[in-house]
């Protein structure tokens, strides 16, 4: 039956949720003193998400203002002065703001950013000393760049991509059609997953070339502009330190129907600030032969950057292994150098890596930090080098199993220096390095900030986070007297950020810097504990048990409940079950979670572990069905038995392969009353080359693929199910298709399954109207085929 409505709302102690403000996000000015703070607005209505755009090689376009179709915004800024606490207000600031991509100047005096309005976008600057904003430049181009600017070293201006001068109207659509569209493949292997919004004909070449073609200008602080002669498809640039080049990656034809704009052939090169191309780095084809195998890379020089301690020295990664992490190899990649005036022979061979690369980090012409990895087993590898004397090779610094996040030594963090770039935080003395940690543990996560010694890499814990706080390091503000920027929060207090001395001998108390008021106080009561139980072969699980609010356990009896789940792949069962979360963190409600359904009664067993678990050479997705029954059975034991929820009145529901995970769950068992899937895959045979974190290709794991594709197992499927999906899903693997020809084949076998489709919605839901009518309807399902299933089942007989 079709079933057309308006859009929905459910009743308002959920529409209170949904129109809750949200916490506004900060930074930090390099020169550390002061904090920016971006004011988010409200949600978009469906009116702007309704906009036209068009849908090129994997971007969606809003071809009005020649930008992103669809983007998050912040509509106010303010700074607050880190040494007398004070708030300032900028004036000047566009009316109605729609403020994206926001960094400060190298030397702190300007907050950037643009700025987007009905005509285009705009590149604006703000003084931090006279709080005046400005605009700079308009027909900034955002479709298919990086980042749309990058700030000059000595912050005495910008460069900054837009649209092509003189480029006249879009091509129009031919009248007819010329021919067919033709492809052919002359014997080469040329494997792609599933990708989404491809080029289909000569008419999308000549949109994309059209909307994607920038000119790089210059524009100093007075918003004078000077047109450089880089120009083209220009998908990334970074200026070196010394601010004498411009590292350029553009791409040009032939371009592919079958893959997204980041396999498209491309050059680097290297231009002068004068606009003369100094050299080609590399130029290559389509990247269409890059294999399957998760880790796998392209053929040739990649990962080009500048080192920020240098004045003009270039980096590079080249495979050593053909870019296939499915080939022996004893080594994988090798580090490349090249400093101006960038002659071939000059170029220098660095160190070599037995995984793949993962990251650099670069302190000095004495010290860099690199990372490798590998798929197979998990192995993450973080190792110490000396730039100037490589052939010393790598000291290994942590050598893990990233799935291990209780034994996670945390990540070296990076500030900015006087030239923009990111460098190694240390001390003054450059002795030492400083990490930043998660610290999950059996109890919660517990951040922590550690010193490591570059000579002998002897560790020491400087601070952690403690009870009754969920506190997080956010920055060093003077590391010689331990002035540190934090965040706390706790269950009913909301993020917010204070200043504490770690300092052995400094006891000065933590000074609170911002205070943001409680989203939803009607909410403050809800209930959150984390809980530890046991898969019947005895794999340990977790997860985060949240009850409404003034709910009495053991006195006002079972909770209509819904499990809300993401299954996940692991290479060993030990690490399967840790604990991801903080019983001290504030409980949050994101507009799309089904926390909101806290406020009408329900209880949420949340993010419980669901692995799926393939130690040595076996494959995780072979056992997939069987592990994935144990993991639902073992949550609904234990809840039962905790008195919270009773067998009858339980959902499963899940977002993307969750919703994967719900199908599945309903096929293969009869544990759950209902089911509510949104934006999920249900055919693997329409996701032929690899899915998730499943390397093989259809052909390769037949029977695994079939066994894990509810659709051929509809007859199964007797719970109600509740199928949402995005009308304009664009992420890989989950096309609308999918959900739709789900729907038909439940359908078909006479199933209680209800379609949501949502007009103008990607993977994830944006508008104000298309949330708030998804609670309307996860509510209505779970009130009818959950809470009162009793009643329904009686009025069915």
């Amino acid at each position: 039956m079709m079933n057309n409505t308006t859009y929905q709302t459910p009743p308002t102690s959920i529409c209170q949720l949904v129109d809750a403000p949200f916490a506004p996000p900060i930074s930090i000015s390099p020169n550390k003193k002061w904090l920016l703070i971006k004011h988010l607005p409200s949600l978009p209505p469906i009116e702007q998400l309704a906009q036209k755009e068009v849908k090129l090689a994997g971007l969606r376009i809003n071809p009005q203002v020649n930008g992103e179709a669809h983007a998050f915004f912040c509509h106010q800024l303010q700074i607050k002065s880190l040494e007398d606490h004070r708030i300032h207000h900028f004036n000047g600031l566009p009316p109605d703001a729609k403020i994206r991509h926001i960094a400060w100047s190298p030397d702190s005096h300007y907050v950037s950013f643009t700025n987007r309005t009905n005509k285009g976008i705009s590149l604006w600057i703000a003084d931090v000393q006279t709080l005046e904003a400005k605009k700079l430049a308009d027909q900034i181009n955002t479709t298919l760049v990086s980042y749309p600017y990058r700030w000059l070293p000595n912050s005495q201006g910008l460069l900054f991509t837009q649209i092509a001068s003189n480029r006249g109207d879009a091509p129009p659509p031919p009248l007819t059609a010329t021919g067919p569209i033709i492809q052919e493949n002359t014997g080469k292997k040329a494997q792609a997953r599933t990708f989404q919004n491809l080029l289909k004909n000569p008419h999308d070449k000549a949109l994309f070339q059209y909307y994607c073609a920038s000119n790089l200008v210059n524009v100093s602080l007075q918003g004078q502009t000077k047109q450089l002669k880089v120009r083209g498809l220009i998908r990334h640039f970074t200026i070196s330190p010394n601010q004498q080049y411009i590292l350029v990656k553009t791409l040009h034809p032939p371009f592919s129907y079958l893959f997204p704009h980041q396999r498209f052939p491309h050059t680097v090169n290297i231009w002068s600030f004068e606009g003369k191309m100094i050299k080609e780095l590399v130029k290559k084809p389509l990247m269409d032969d890059i294999p399957i195998t998760i880790g796998s890379v392209s053929k040739g020089p990649r990962n080009f950057g500048w080192r920020p301690d240098q004045a003009a020295t270039l980096y590079w990664l080249e495979a050593q292994d053909e870019g296939d992490a499915g080939k022996e190899a004893a080594i994988r990649d090798q580090l490349f150098t090249l400093s101006a005036p960038f002659n071939q022979t000059h170029i220098q061979a660095s160190i070599t890596l037995p995984l793949r690369y993962d990251g650099l980090k670069w302190l000095n012409n004495q010290v860099a930090i690199i990372e490798q990895w590998t798929w197979k087993n998990r192995r993450l590898v973080t190792s110490l080098f000396n730039p100037s004397a490589p052939e010393k090779g790598l000291v290994t610094i942590f050598d893990r199993s990233w799935e291990d996040r209780y034994n996670s030594p945390g990540n070296f963090i990076t500030k900015t220096n006087e030239t923009g770039k990111s460098v190694l935080v240390s001390n003054e003395a450059q002795t030492h390095l400083y990490l930043f940690g998660e610290g999950a543990s059996p109890e919660g996560n517990r951040p922590f900030v550690r010193q490591i010694a570059i000579e002998d890499l002897t560790q020491k814990e400087l601070w952690r986070s403690s009870s009754p706080y969920y506190e997080r390091p956010i920055r060093f503000l003077d590391i010689e007297k331990g002035s540190l920027l934090i965040s706390r929060e706790t269950p009913d207090t909301p993020r917010n950020y204070y200043l504490q001395s770690i300092h052995p001998t400094d006891t000065t108390p933590i000074v609170a810097i911002t205070n943001t008021p409680h989203p939803y106080p009607q909410m403050r009561e809800i209930q959150k504990e984390m809980i530890h139980y046991f898969r019947s072969d005895g794999v340990a699980l977790s997860a985060t048990l949240y009850l409404p609010p003034n709910y009495r356990k053991g006195i006002d009896g079972s909770l209509p409940l819904i499990i809300w789940a993401y299954p996940r792949e692991y290479k060993n069962a030990n690490v399967a079950g840790q604990v991801k979360e903080s019983p001290y963190q504030f409980n949050r409600i994101p507009v799309t979670s089904p926390l909101a359904l806290l406020a009408e009664g329900y209880a949420i067993l949340h993010n419980p572990s669901m692995p799926i678990i393939g130690e040595g050479d076996t494959e995780p997705n072979d056992d997939y069905i069987r592990q994935l029954v144990a993991n639902a059975q073992a949550a609904i034991d234990k809840v039962v038995d905790m008195g919270i929820a009773d067998r009858h009145r339980i959902a499963i529901g899940g977002h993307s392969y969750g919703a994967f995970m719900t199908a599945n769950l309903l096929a293969h068992s009869d544990l759950f009353a209902a089911g509510i899937a949104r934006s999920g895959a249900y055919n693997r045979t329409l996701t032929p080359f690899g899915f998730q974190s499943e390397e093989r290709t259809f052909w390769e794991a037949t029977d695994t693929y079939l066994k894990m594709s509810p659709f051929l197992y509809v007859p199964q499927i007797k719970s109600p199910i509740l199928l949402i999906h995005g009308a304009e899903d664009s992420n890989s693997g989950t096309y609308p298709m999918q959900t739709e020809r789900f729907y038909n084949a439940l359908k078909g076998h006479g199933a209680l399954a209800r379609l949501v489709m949502l007009p103008h919605e990607s993977h994830g839901y944006l508008a104000k109207e298309s949330i708030l009518h998804v609670h309307w309807e996860m509510l209505n399902w779970l009130d009818k085929h959950v809470k009162h299933r009793e009643m329904e089942e009686a009025m069915i007989k």
